[in-house]
């Protein structure tokens, strides 16, 4: 055995183990036989590999496979369908089948390299063979002499051979390798020419036999490179022996790693057109993400990158792969087992979870690389390094290897735990909506904004750190409302949300024990629930995927470091540990009391958004009521409550990272040497760093716990409708049994009882036990229209509800309803739902279109007219609910939507309520009547019985739940008095046509493309300045210079700080070597040590500390800003922008946590500028050293910032478009459970899933880019950073000559500076990322704005003191640029005077009601009791007018909250609101569950009926008691019996004398806008609009007298004509 043959020393403790390869060959005692040596190893493979391939091809044989009755299957059977015509066209098609040129390219040159090899390996066995002859002793060698006797007659040539009579165990090694590469060529040559099944499977077999011999080679001969002492094995063979390394590197390594993969399509049938660049690239680019260069490259071309020119989505990636694979294990109707969604999730992701645990492990152990190469290496430089075995350039090599390595295993794992994370996104959502689909919708209230997520936050992350856990880009830290950020249609929101933390349980079964007494209603806003678990509960989700850290990362990576301190420091190791144990619980306890502060924020930053989200929604009413400043002033309130707890936290977690400096570690008894001191340092910083990962890897993984429990529970738990809910055997037979039902079309009910809830003991809709019971049997006619009538609240929508299934129903024996659905159904809703989309496609609803049908639905549902008004037409889009639409053209947008359909039974819930008589009666006859209706059944729920009469076949009336009376009209009339008198009244109407409306006016050529809502903002290039800037000033207010010098100049001397202090234990170390270790005083140099520590701490304190209070002091007044520029905009910018985007700016760019200003701007600024500085000091340390440096830094800071710009530009692209991407799928999300009823109804559901799952590829798309990207950037710039360390170790160590401590010392600060430059370029880019927020709130704060008030033009104290109006020349258009609305409009309503408005629909009374608020551009003059109105201020003005809009807005709380929303009134007061509003009248009869003062009111009133709001609107506007009130349309889903209750003088009256004394006022004006002629007639005066023109003002009885009057025409065609011009002559 030679010298270097074994030498055995621990490596880490100070000596190396050294393997002579030779020693396999030589240990054979008994033998040495040729078969023991490595070189026959490849042969072995060879062997190994043929009897393998020689079983696959007869287990795959045709005759095998009938054998064991496995189907005989071809993948070729596409391509042999193709029959070439030449044998270019051949070779073509096998190219093609191979996977193309490029590929066919690296198989070729494979073959000509394994040729290659099997040249050189006959070579060397003929050179090696003619070296031996010219020996002149033929006398063998002893040992070759034993081969020979060991082969027998095999060792012995033939006897003619010249050059001797044995074979030398050399020639026999070379024979051995000549077969292997004899069969690495034939197999090569296999795989060119064979078919692509076996193709692949040949090179498998090839890569594998290449790699074992080019490891036998490396161990043998390169190997002993790395040594002093070993020689490499095969130098015999000079040239060749390094040719035959080079051919199998690249044969066996670098072609397996750069040959681009084929496409496999997931669907062969449907491949993608072009496949995206992942799925083809190489394992080369796949690690590198080189498959991402060109679209870097085109990125940096342009100024911003558009969405399709990002790559296609891989196939496998696509939703609709996804919900296959998946939903089998998650959704229980697609067959899943009934079990937690976790499992299930497990079950889809086991191999990607597996690949990230091998990735782990591997980053784990390649992490600890890099301190052992610099222990070794400095251990090297030492005094009696001269003893070392191994060369110093390996450890180089080491710190090269190792971070490189370990950043390809991390950023690998980030790849897969992205991609993972991008499909569970998919997954979940598609799986919520779809569920959502099948749930049943109840009226709810909100609850009180319990059971909050409480989270600590976020530890400092490092670079590695923060890859792992980036993924949430639009996530939240907190459980906000709906995270109304992302959702277009704000039809219904949620209030605050509910993710419960450990506690939940107990704080239910307490609230339970409270509330058993009495029945409550399901207080859990369902809607906002829904839209939780996809947006705040998902982001939680999928943060907790890294729960493998907590399972493998810390456990493995703590128990590492303790081996290796161990075997550097030995037990004083421990030492170390314990003091980082005992610090331990520092952090835990400002932990916990950051905890407190969170929950605490939370609670606060909820009631913040709450309140803004709520404004945001009603903010038209806002505006109208003049609360713009109290309502700034409220939300300000809440905004400061807010932000004291968002500093506590700050500060809180400042004190975490200032404890992180603390930590000293002594070594006990030793001489410190440089070796130990640097290299146990960064130990030591990754045990820190572990012990730090645990508090937020737990943290996520218990919240992920908790938000896969409330999905789980959702897809489990929640009421679904009858037909998807599990029956009982009681239940089942609710489908109508054959034998019951008379006839299986029938349409009705019999003895049939229906709930909203399951939970029969619940409050709905109106806080009522309301339940819906048919007495007997109720048949509708078919082919007939069929009325459901009533009053308000009577249960008219519920009957029609039950028919679609909605309701619960409770089974009873002999009790059926039946609702047949072969033939289509189609469903108008009470309020009408609209898509945001174009006006035709909102009536076609995706049916196929047909021109003739199309235009004879328009004609019959009025719509030509109002049509060719938009200058769009058609195609002009309704807006986010339908907000360009008047509400009668809404109604008739859902009736033409049902009439279109080719469904036979029509539900039509109160489509006439909207609108005016003439219109209602034109529906009547022309639709309701037409030809479209032939054939077709109508159940009509209106409360328009005189117009509809002459057209119903059948009519039921009901009362409180319960059916009053069914049959003919003649029959319901014997039944109620009060229909006989109607009717007796209706006979003497003499229905008349108005040519007018009944002319056909064509519909005109779109002008324009129709787009209302204004696209979502996209900036281009980096975050603009200006955006910054306006940040910047507002963290330093009035001394802004004085706050960033204080805060940079403590950065930079906290930095000067730790590099002294890492200095000084280099310099510490260096006083052992110059002096005797007895003379060094340990604690002189501990003081100086720990003086510098609490300098660093002190600095850095107090720099973080100023920098706390200027972010808090920005959050405020860019928050204040942006409020006040919202809450003072035009309403005609309200209208092109989605209240969603609005809400977005207010919350999501606003709050604290993950998202945006009050978190990462703060946050990424302040790592932006510490990293800076980090860099720019570690920089100088090192060149002030190594002169040498300077250069080579400057060089590897340029390519880094270049890649960081290339990156930056690509990155801040994708990422804005994923942002929009991310948009439309919550609002489709949104949109379609506001409408789910409808959906049902029309049995679309399966159109509404396919929309959400192309919405979510386009999402999916961008994600899976960006993500990428990051990898993209990491790989290359901790590439350049170990480039870097090695160069300056390479100079330090053969060139420089410096001592160990400085040595240590500089590549300390070289691997900082350049592991730095990688988390820069990341900071400046997320800092850029998340300033796109500041952009887009900086748009918001620009936006056209109303007049300011102004101090001179606040109106006198005593103004109004009369209800005085004169208008001059009044002219208004909505638009500067748009067309007049009002056309030179001149009145004068007297004070006290009653003044009604009427006109057709569009005829500008909504228009003019809006001028008088000065709410659209105006000219002319309005004089309000004398003063005009332009000069003075818009909250004076609107303040003491009182309008009742269209749509009645409430929010969510108490009744009383939304009658008095800034405590102004007592109970009195409002009590008589209600009661002048008519109320009280209308519960007269109800025993139970009367609304109070102290009711709940759901957001948006979504548990009360339409003519209930309408009521408590009204009662709102009495509570102003303002001089002059306007009422537009308050009082169109009202019954007549309410209109009795809601006439002008019946509302003068009240308002005047119903009222508290101190407010009886007899100067009250009274501007009533109504389509209902009853509510105005008896007027003091009456103004008839047309086409924004004034054609009669006077009182009623003139315009009556008047022959041909617009006014008396209304009146002659409505069926009240007598009563009308009853009321006319009354009036006085």
């Amino acid at each position: 055995m030679n010298v270097g043959a074994l030498e055995l020393s621990a490596p880490i403790m100070g000596s190396q183990t050294i393997l002579d390869p030779g020693v396999f060959v030589e240990a054979s005692v008994s033998s040495r036989a040729v078969y023991t040596n490595l070189l026959i190893l490849p042969l072995y493979f060879s062997a190994a590999s043929t009897l393998t391939l020689l079983f696959h091809l007869i287990s795959n044989s045709k005759a095998a496979r009938k054998l064991f009755g496995r189907p005989v299957t071809s993948s070729e059977e596409p391509l042999a369908e193709l029959q070439p015509d030449s044998l270019i066209q051949e070779l073509k098609l096998h190219v093609e089948s191979l996977g193309g040129s490029a590929i066919y390219a690296y198989i070729l040159a494979r073959l000509i390299g394994t040729l290659a090899l099997l040249g050189l390996s006959i070579t060397t066995l003929i050179l090696d063979e003619v070296h031996r002859a010219g020996n002149q002793s033929l006398q063998l060698p002893r040992e070759e002499e034993d081969v020979a006797d060991a082969l027998g007659k095999w060792g012995k040539k033939h006897p003619k051979n010249k050059y001797g009579t044995h074979y030398a165990e050399r020639e026999w090694l070379e024979a051995a390798m000549c077969l292997t590469f004899l069969y690495t060529s034939l197999l090569a040559l296999i795989s060119v020419t064979t078919k692509s099944k076996w193709s692949k499977l040949v090179i498998r077999h090839l890569n594998i036999v290449l790699l074992a011999a080019l490891c036998v080679y490396l161990y043998r001969d390169v190997y002993p490179l790395i040594t002093f002492t070993l020689e490499p094995k095969d130098l015999s063979e000079g040239g060749i022996l390094w040719a035959k390394i080079g051919l199998l590197t690249i044969l066996g390594v670098v072609i397996p790693l750069a040959i681009p993969r084929p496409y496999v399509p997931v669907d062969i049938k449907n491949p993608l057109p072009e496949p995206n660049p992942e799925q083809t690239a190489s394992i080369f680019s796949l690690v590198t993400y080189a498959f991402l260069d060109r679209l870097v490259l085109a990125a940096y071309r342009v100024s911003h990158l558009d969405f399709k020119q990002l790559p296609p989505l891989n196939d496998h990636d696509s939703s609709e792969h996804m919900k296959s694979l998946s939903f089998k294990h998650l959704d229980v109707f697609s067959g899943a087992p009934n079990r937690h969604l976790f499992i299930g999730l497990m079950k889809i992701f086991w191999k990607d979870y597996a690949q990230l645990a091998a990735m782990i492990l591997l980053h784990v152990f390649a992490n600890f690389a890099a301190p052992i190469g610099l222990n070794m290496l400095l251990r090297y430089l030492e005094p009696g390094g001269e003893k070392a075995v191994v060369r110093p350039w390996f450890w180089i090599l080491w710190l090269f290897i190792g971070p490189v390595g370990g950043t390809i295993f991390i950023q690998w794992y980030v790849f897969v735990a992205t991609r993972t994370l991008v499909r569970t996104q998919a997954i979940i959502t598609q799986l919520v909506f779809e569920h959502s689909l099948r749930i049943r919708v109840k009226a709810e209230t909100p609850d009180s904004g319990k059971n909050l997520k409480i989270s600590s936050s976020p530890e400092a992350l490092t670079p590695d750190s923060a890859s792992v856990h980036e993924g949430t880009v639009d996530g939240s830290e907190t459980v906000h409302s709906v995270s109304p950020s992302e959702i277009e249609s704000t039809t219904v929101h949620s209030s605050s949300a509910s993710v419960s933390s450990g506690n939940g349980q107990d704080k239910k079964k307490t609230k339970k024990s409270e509330d058993d007494e009495q029945p409550t209603s399901d207080t859990n806003n369902l809607v906002g629930k829904i839209n939780n678990l996809v947006t705040t509960d998902l982001d939680n989700i999928i943060d907790g995927r890294d729960f493998l850290f907590v399972l493998i990362y810390i456990p493995v990576q703590i128990v590492l470091c303790m081996v290796f301190l161990y075997a550097v420091l030995g037990w004083s190791c421990f030492v170390g540990l314990g003091v980082i144990i005992i610090s331990f619980p520092l952090p835990g306890m400002i932990a916990r009391y950051v905890q407190r502060a969170q929950e605490k924020r939370l609670k606060k930053t909820d009631a913040r958004v709450q309140s803004v989200s709520e404004s945001m929604n009603v903010l038209r009413m806002i505006k109208l009521f003049g609360w713009e400043s109290k309502m700034e002033t409220r939300i300000a309130e809440k905004r400061d409550e807010e932000l004291i707890w968002i500093r506590r936290r700050q500060i809180l977690e400042a004190l975490n990272d200032i404890s992180d400096l603390c930590d000293i570690t002594v070594i006990m008894k030793q001489t410190i040497r440089a070796s130990v001191i640097f290299s146990s340092m960064s130990v030591f910083d990754m045990l820190r760093e572990q012990m730090r990962i645990i508090f937020r890897s737990i943290n996520e993984t218990l919240t992920a716990k908790v938000s896969l429990d409330r999905v789980s529970d959702f897809l489990k738990n929640t009421e679904l409708l009858d037909s998807f809910s599990e029956k009982t055997v009681e239940t089942q037979n609710y489908i109508i049994p054959a034998d019951v039902v008379p006839d299986p079309q029938a349409i009705g009910f019999r003895n049939a009882t229906f709930a909203w809830s399951s939970e029969h003991g619940s409050l709905t809709p109106s806080k009522r036990r309301f339940m819906l019971r048919i007495e007997g049997e109720v048949l509708f006619k078919r082919n007939c229209v069929n009325l459901i009538i009533g009053e308000t609240g009577s249960g008219k929508t519920s009957l029609l509800m039950a028919l679609l299934s909605e309701m619960y129903f409770i089974y009873s024996p002999n009790s059926w309803y039946n609702l047949p659905r072969d033939a289509g159904i189609a469903y108008a809703a009470q309020e009408s739902w609209v898509q945001n989309e174009t006006i035709r496609e909102n009536i076609v609803f995706g049916s196929p279109f047909e021109e003739e049908r199309y235009r004879r639905v328009l004609y019959q549902c009025g719509l030509e007219r109002d049509i060719s008004l938009f200058e769009a037409g058609d195609a002009t889009e309704v807006g986010e609910k339908g907000l360009t639409l008047s509400g009668g053209q809404k109604a008739r947008i859902t009736l033409a939507r049902a009439i279109y359909s080719k469904a036979e039974i029509l539900l039509l819930d109160d489509v006439l309520a909207a609108l005016d008589v003439h219109t209602a009666r034109w529906i009547v006859e022309k639709c309701l009547t037409g030809d479209l209706m032939q054939g077709r059944t109508i159940i009509l729920v209106t409360h328009n019985i005189a117009v509809t009469r002459p057209i119903a076949g059948f009519v039921v009336a009901i009362k409180e739940g319960r059916i009053e009376s069914q049959g003919t009209v003649l029959e319901a009339l014997g039944r109620d008095s009060v229909l006989a008198e109607e009717a007796r009244k209706e006979q003497q109407v003499i229905d008349k046509a108005d040519d007018r409306v009944d002319q056909e006016l064509p519909v005109q050529e779109p002008k324009t493309d129709g787009k209302l809502i204004v696209a979502e903002e996209i900036q281009e290039g980096h975050v603009n300045w200006s955006a910054v800037k306006m940040y910047l000033t507002s963290m330093g207010g009035q001394y802004s210079w004085t706050f960033f010098l204080a805060f940079i100049l403590a950065m930079f001397i906290t930095e000067i700080f730790n590099a002294v202090y890492t200095w000084f234990l280099g310099y510490w170390a260096s006083q052992y070597e110059t002096h005797d270790p007895a003379s060094v005083s340990v604690f002189h140099y501990i003081g100086i040590y720990c003086l510098i520590v609490a300098g660093a701490v002190v600095t850095y304190a107090t720099g973080v500390i100023i920098y706390i209070f200027g972010t808090v002091r920005a959050s405020r007044a860019i928050h204040k800003e942006l409020i006040t520029s919202i809450f003072g905009t035009t309403l005609r910018w309200l209208d092109t922008t989605p209240t969603s985007r609005v809400i977005t700016r207010c919350t999501q760019d606003i709050r604290a946590g993950k998202c945006i200003v009050d978190g990462p701007v703060a946050m990424w600024l302040q790592a932006v500028s510490e990293i800076s500085a980090m860099m720019i000091l570690k920089y100088t340390a090192v060149v002030v050293i190594t002169p040498m440096f300077f250069f080579p830094g400057v060089v590897v800071a340029f390519l880094g910032a270049v890649c960081g710009q290339v990156y930056i530009k690509a990155q801040l692209s994708v990422r804005r478009e994923m942002s929009n991407a991310r948009a439309p799928v919550l609002g489709h999300f949104g949109a379609a459970i506001a409408g789910l009823t409808s959906i049902r109804a029309y049995g679309v559901e399966e159109a509404f899933k396919a929309e959400s799952l192309r919405r979510i590829d386009k999402f999916s798309r961008a994600a899976r880019i960006y993500y990428n990207l990051n990898r993209w950037i990491t790989i290359r710039v901790d590439v350049l950073a170990a480039l870097l360390s090695c160069a300056l170790a390479t100079y330090l160590v053969y060139y420089r000559g410096q001592s160990a401590s400085n040595t240590g010392f500089s590549l300390n600060m070289a691997v900082g500076f350049s592991s730095l430059i990688l988390w820069w370029v990341r900071t400046v880019n997320e800092f850029e990322v998340q300033g796109n927020s500041l952009e887009r709130i900086q748009d918001y704060i620009s936006i056209e704005q109303e007049p300011k008030p102004k101090l001179e033009a606040v109106p006198p104290a005593y103004w109004p003191a009369s209800g005085n109006l004169r208008v001059e020349k009044l002219s208004a258009r909505y638009s500067l640029d748009g067309p007049r609305v009002l056309h030179d409009i001149s009145f004068e309503i007297r004070s006290g005077e009653r003044v009604g408005v009427v006109g057709r629909t569009g005829s500008g009374k909504s228009s003019l009601t809006l001028s008088l608020l000065r709410c659209i551009f105006t000219e002319g003059t309005v004089y309000y009791d004398g003063v005009p109105t332009d000069k003075i201020n818009l909250d004076a003005l609107r303040s003491n007018i009182t309008i009742i809009p269209q749509v009645p807005e409430l929010l969510s709380g108490t009744l009383r909250q939304n009658l008095d929303p800034f405590d102004q009134y007592d109970d009195a007061t409002l009590n008589d609101a209600l009661r002048a509003a008519g109320l009280f009248a209308l519960q007269s009869e109800m025993s139970e569950g009367r609304i109070t003062l102290d009711s709940s009111i759901a957001s948006g009133g979504g548990n009360l009926s339409v003519g209930q709001r309408q009521i408590l609107a009204l009662a709102r506007a009495l509570v102003r008691g303002s001089k002059l009130l306007i009422l537009d349309e308050g009082t169109l889903s009202l019954t007549n019996l309410d209109d009795s209750q809601t006439s002008s003088s019946f509302l003068f009256s009240n308002v005047c004398h119903r009222l508290p004394p101190e407010r009886i006022e007899g100067d009250i004006t009274l501007i009533t806008v109504a389509h209902r002629l009853q509510t105005i007639m008896d007027a003091d005066k009456i103004m008839v609009l047309d086409a924004g023109r004034i054609v009669e003002f006077d009182s009623p009885k003139a315009l009556l007298k008047m022959k041909d009057g617009k006014l008396r025409s209304l009146v002659d065609q409505s069926n009240d004509r007598e009563v009308l011009y009853s009321m006319a002559d009354k009036a006085t």
